[in-house]
């Protein structure tokens, strides 16, 4: 399908620890976001780094000791930050502690259509899925010392249906970036396949372009949330000085993750 040039405009910026998309108008999201996840409308995204332990340092001050509550309510305190930085409310917040000097801006394009995808990894939280649960408290709730976030625009209207196909395509991609640098898991499992903090946010805008329905690995949009994906998870590893590794008697070689 042939959709007409229609890019809508987006600006990001970071300030204070955080990256803030204004998204120029008001689009549909969907996310796992801790602030404002599941299907929404907003006009900004943000993608805030909080120190490694969130729960005992003040995510503007990361070394700055406060009450053991700070974060608590991720998506209360995310709101709140966002306020205090001027971003357009409604907003969708993630949380990670990977430094915003290692974000990874990736942006394709193809008849007309475009994705972009930023993303900020690391891994030393990394996990296979289907393996027992080991985080509790509020550290599953927030995110400990590694996360992959990955936030997805485009200027193609999606389906909310495509919006979970656009899920289920970069999550795949992700996945297989892991499994070409052999990232294993925290536990010592070969094959890591995310980790246990990981979040996905797609934006799409709510009107312009005719409506895609369908975004799996055979359609053009599927096949440029992979690539993007793919690349921006793999620029990520670098900047977190991830190399190929095997498991070595349950330990690995991650660095700055």
């Amino acid at each position: 399908m042939r959709h007409p040039r229609s890019d809508i405009p987006f600006t990001h910026r970071v300030v204070q620890n955080t990256l803030v998309i204004d998204l120029g108008a008001v689009h549909r999201v969907l996310s796992s976001a801790p602030c404002g996840g599941g299907l929404t409308k907003v006009r900004s995204l943000l993608n805030h780094q909080v120190a490694m332990n969130p729960l005992s340092a003040d995510p503007l001050r990361p070394r700055t000791p406060v009450r053991k509550s700070a974060w608590n309510d991720p998506a209360r305190d995310l709101g709140s930050l966002a306020l205090r930085l001027g971003a357009k409310l409604p907003c969708v917040g993630l949380m990670t502690a990977v430094p915003m000097k290692r974000l990874v801006t990736v942006r394709k394009r193809l008849n007309g259509v475009w994705v972009a995808c930023f993303c900020t990894v690391g891994v030393t939280n990394a996990v296979k899925a289907g393996e027992p649960a080991y985080a509790s408290g509020a550290g599953s709730r927030c995110c400990p010392a590694g996360t992959i976030n990955i936030i997805l625009l485009t200027n193609a209207r999606l389906s909310v249906s495509a919006m979970v196909g656009a899920v289920q395509v970069a999550t795949e991609a992700k996945t297989a970036a892991l499994h070409a640098r052999r990232v294993p898991s925290r536990s010592g499992h070969p094959a890591a396949t995310g980790t246990g903090t990981d979040a996905v946010v797609v934006a799409a805008p709510l009107h312009g372009a005719p409506i895609i329905h369908y975004s799996g690995t055979h359609t053009m949009i599927g096949s440029l949330v992979g690539r993007v994906v793919s690349q921006a998870v793999e620029q990520g590893l670098n900047r977190a000085q991830i190399r190929d590794m095997s498991v070595r008697q349950g330990t690995s070689e991650f660095k700055g993750a």
